[in-house]
Formats: C-alpha cells, sequence, structure tokens
C-alpha cells in the first residue's frame, strides 16, 4: 500500500524494472525483493520540497528511499544499478530489460539529486533568514557548510547552535568509507546474479514462445479434424445414396465403393494418428515444469561434468610433468652410465697395456 501522504506527492517519472536488496547479513550478496518487474517511480512532495524513490510490490512498499544530494546511482553492468540509502541502512539495485532503461533511470536520478542539493539549499537559506542568531553565532561555518542544516542541541548551561564542521566531515567520511565497502561487496556476485536473472528469462521467454507455437498448432489441427470429420460424414452419405439407390450394385458400383471405404478407412487413421499428435502435445504442454527441472538438472550435471574435466586436465598435467621429469632423469642416468663405461673401458685399454708390458719384462 502506498504511504499515507501519497496524495500530496506527485510522481515525475517511473520505469519498470527488478528490485534487489544487498544482503544485510552478509553485505555481499542480492536479496531480490520482487518476483517480477515491478514499477519503479520518483515523486516529489512540494509541500517538505522532498524527492522520493518508491515502488510497491503487493500490498508493502520495497522501496522508500529519499534522496539526498551525497546519494549516488552507479551503473555496475550495462543493464544495472544500485544506489546506497544510509537512512535505510541498505543498498538497492535495479535490473532493466535494455541498457536505454537503465540510462533513462539514470539520468533522472541525476536531474532529482540536483533538485534536491538545490531545495536543500533554499531551505538552509530560508532558515538563516528566520534565525538572525545564527548568523551572528557562526557566519564562517553555516556559509562554508551548506549541504549540512545546523543541529540545535544542549549541553550543560550553554546550547550548541551549530554542528561543527570537522564533526561533520568526519561522519561524511566515514559514511562515504562505508557506502564504498558496501558497493564493492556487492558489486562481487551482482554480475553472476544478474547473468542468471536474465538468463532465467530468455529461457522463460523461449518456454512461452514453444508454448504459443503449440497451441497454435493445435488450433491448426483442430481446424483440420473438423474439415476430416466434415469430410467423412460427406462421404458416409455417398455411400448411403449409392447402397440406397441400388439395392445389388454392380461391377463398377462395387469398385466404388470399395474405393470409398478404403478412403474411409484412410482417413479415420488419419484422424486417430491426430487425435494422439493433440493429445502428446497436450501432455506435452503440462509437462513445461517438469522440462523446467530437467534443463536445470542437465545444466548442474553439465556443470559437474566441466569441474570434472578441469580436475583431469589437472592431473593429466601434473603426469605428463613428471613423465618429463622421469625421462629427463632416465636420460641423465643413462649418460652417467655411458660416461662409466668410457671409464672403464679406458681402464681396461691401460690394463692390457700394463700386462703387455710386464710379459715383454719377464721374457727378457
Amino acid at each position: 500500500m502506498y504511504p499515507s501522504h501519497r496524495e500530496r506527492e506527485q510522481p515525475i517519472f517511473s520505469a519498470r524494472a527488478h528490485v534487489f536488496q544487498i544482503d544485510p547479513a552478509t553485505k555481499r550478496n542480492w536479496l531480490p525483493a520482487s518476483k517480477h518487474a515491478v514499477t519503479v517511480s520518483f515523486f516529489y512532495d512540494a509541500n517538505r520540497s522532498v524527492y522520493r524513490i518508491i515502488s510497491v510490490g503487493g500490498t508493502k512498499a520495497i522501496i522508500n528511499s529519499t534522496i539526498t544530494p551525497n546519494m549516488t546511482f552507479t551503473k555496475t553492468s550495462q543493464k544495472f544499478g544500485q544506489w546506497a540509502d544510509s537512512r535505510a541502512n541498505t543498498v538497492y539495485g535495479l535490473g532493466f530489460a535494455t541498457e536505454q532503461q537503465l540510462q533513462q533511470f539514470s539520468d533522472q536520478f541525476k536531474e532529482v539529486k540536483e533538485a534536491a542539493r538545490l531545495a536543500r539549499e533554499k531551505s538552509q537559506e530560508k532558515f538563516e533568514l528566520t534565525n538572525p542568531a545564527l548568523n551572528i553565532a557562526a557566519p564562517q561555518d553555516l556559509s562554508e557548510d551548506r549541504h549540512s542544516p545546523p543541529l540545535l542541541t544542549v549541553n550543560g548551561p550553554e546550547d550548541k547552535l551549530f554542528r561543527s564542521k570537522s564533526a561533520d566531515m568526519e561522519q561524511l567520511t566515514s559514511e562515504k568509507e562505508r557506502i564504498k565497502k558496501m558497493l564493492s561487496e556487492g558489486s562481487i556476485c551482482e554480475i553472476n546474479l544478474e547473468a542468471e536473472l536474465f538468463t532465467l528469462q530468455d529461457s522463460n521467454a523461449k518456454l512461452v514462445a514453444a508454448l504459443h507455437e503449440a497451441n497454435t498448432g493445435v488450433e491448426e489441427w483442430k481446424k483440420q479434424l473438423a474439415e476430416y470429420q466434415e469430410e467423412t460424414g460427406r462421404l458416409r452419405d455417398q455411400v448411403a445414396e449409392l447402397e440406397a439407390q441400388s439395392g445389388r450394385p454392380g461391377p463398377s458400383e462395387s469398385e466404388t465403393r470399395d474405393e470409398l471405404t478404403q478412403t474411409l478407412e484412410e482417413l479415420e487413421a488419419l484422424l486417430k494418428a491426430k487425435d494422439e499428435e493433440i493429445h502428446n502435445l497436450q501432455s506435452k504442454n503440462s509437462d513445461i515444469p517438469d522440462l523446467e527441472k530437467e534443463r536445470e538438472e542437465a545444466v548442474q550435471r553439465l556443470q559437474d561434468l566441466e569441474t570434472r574435466n578441469a580436475e583431469l586436465e589437472q592431473r593429466v598435467e601434473k603426469a605428463e610433468q613428471t613423465l618429463a621429469s622421469s625421462l629427463e632423469e632416465r636420460d641423465r642416468a643413462e649418460s652417467e652410465v655411458q660416461r662409466v663405461i668410457d671409464v672403464l673401458d679406458v681402464k681396461i685399454y691401460d690394463l692390457n697395456d700394463l700386462r703387455q708390458s710386464l710379459a715383454k719384462l719377464i721374457d727378457k
């Protein structure tokens, strides 16, 4: 249901998109806020000079975000964008059907953000004019920090009429860091989720087209069935007339009757086949959820096979490396054995020479 003060707000722009919110527990995953594409609208409250983004799903508001000058709409892909709302302590994501719709929404967000900034400045100026004591107390701080309105608090005997600039800068810096962290964490899984979302949408569109085509075929076959039934009735009437004209048909009449009977049988067989085909198509139409489930199981099996294939490839690569190392070791061992054999041959040759020298000495 729309907020109770919607009657004083005026819509200025609307678009259709799938709505997501960041998971508050992990700050990394997107949670779908709508099952289907819903209307996302910019509203302007003239009484309060406030701009808001509102989207309603069913009976509840799934987006109720007030636009502030420090908000930023970021396009993280061709069809997906997001922005952080510190007041709601969440990050909103929108998935559009086309890149053009995303660009239109982004441009409108920038215009509304600028209008919100101007409205805040006008409100600040009006506040300063209606409170001259503030201008006297701290004119420099108020002029340099237009984007943050004064905060009136009481601390002991003295009233603090303005927020210190250093505190505002620290809060703004911490807020920016927190938003950057949320955006960086949320954008990690956003691309995969968006791809999966639009893949499912494409698959759903294909199934709807196939169902529509099957229904069209059923209608055509029904028309053909009616025509065949009409032709069968006409042929049966002709047979009945021929039988009535002659109690005892001649040879030519008998042949004509046989041909008509054969034609009737062929038509009846064709009608039976068409009935079975229509029944099969109707059963296929009713089995679309089962087919979708089988498709998902097949995709899962394919992913498992790809994972196993990658593991096998790694094993083969390791085995090839081990084999190469073994071959190198074998070559080194063969080289060492050959070197030892050569050394032994030299030793044997020297030993033979020594024996011959000893034999000569003995003979002398």
